[in-house]
């Protein structure tokens, strides 16, 4: 069966309480995060920032889980932080950490940036401030048609708070990601693939059956191999060659001696799809 075979008829999921505002599902090594606020067009609470963090690193734990989607039901993507408190001296966050007790590690960009599992972003719709941001520390992005990306950040006195500082100038190179975050701008999803934000748009119905076809596709092959990949590729961004390099070889033995390495090569030679177990 190809990727695209098992989009279409995908196994039963294992999924939270319908009335999470972030929804969990499992099946065929893929796990896919919903965000689960249409009504707020998926703004994020502070409830909504933990649950989300939860359940990214329970994906990541799971040895079963090869590759993680991440989208939103509704209209939107995810409009950024709820800010419905902030006339009143709220930010709509309360539970989160006071400003003088900051433990960074633990939200949702710094986790998914040092996630080792496969992330997919499905924009079902748009995605601005927080949740362009969130979008952007995915591995992959898909968007629909529709969709755009709107970096309001200056637009609303702030700045790009969660990571798109850091992921826009090693995206797009400095001129290109200065002139979206200092104007503000808001890109569309042609734009956005033309600037290689995103991979590729697609009608909006389509969006979950194209990640999850990709999501499969990445599972299909050998985990601990796609795993040492996107940490090498990580690591990647701030050593020099020779140090990478090395860097590279020193992932690349222990990975010789594992059972997949050796199905990998008698499938090659049998001509035949390998079978990974993770191994």
């Amino acid at each position: 069966m190809t990727p695209a075979d098992s989009a279409a008829a995908p196994a039963p999921m294992a999924t939270t309480d319908a009335g999470d505002e972030v929804l969990y599902e499992v099946s065929d090594h893929v796990a896919t995060l919903i965000l689960n606020r249409p009504e707020r067009m998926n703004t994020i609470s502070g409830p909504m920032l933990n649950q989300l963090t939860s359940l990214l690193l329970k994906a990541d734990r799971d040895p079963e889980v090869r590759c993680i989607v991440l989208t939103g039901t509704g209209r939107a993507f995810c409009a950024g932080l709820d800010l419905r408190g902030a006339k009143g001296g709220s930010t709509g966050l309360e539970g989160a950490s006071a400003a003088t007790d900051l433990d960074l590690r633990a939200t949702p960009p710094t986790v998914l940036f040092n996630l080792g599992t496969p992330t997919i972003c499905a924009l079902n719709g748009s995605a601005a401030g927080y949740g362009m941001d969130t979008a952007l520390g995915c591995d992959i992005r898909i968007m629909a048609q529709g969709a755009k990306m709107a970096a309001a950040f200056t637009k609303r006195g702030i700045v790009p708070e969660s990571g798109g500082t850091w992921l826009l100038p090693r995206l797009l190179g400095w001129s290109k990601a200065a002139e979206i975050i200092f104007t503000g701008r808001t890109l569309s999803a042609a734009e956005c693939v033309a600037l290689g934000l995103a991979s590729r748009a697609v009608p909006e119905a389509e969006v979950a059956g194209a990640a999850r076809a990709l999501a499969l596709e990445i599972a299909a092959n050998a985990p601990l191999a796609v795993q040492a990949s996107k940490r090498l590729m990580r690591m990647g961004l701030s050593e020099g060659f020779d140090e990478h390099v090395h860097h590279v070889f020193l992932q690349l033995l222990p990975l010789l001696r594992t059972e997949d390495a050796m199905e990998g090569m008698r499938a090659f030679m049998e001509k035949r799809v390998a079978e990974f177990k993770g191994r």
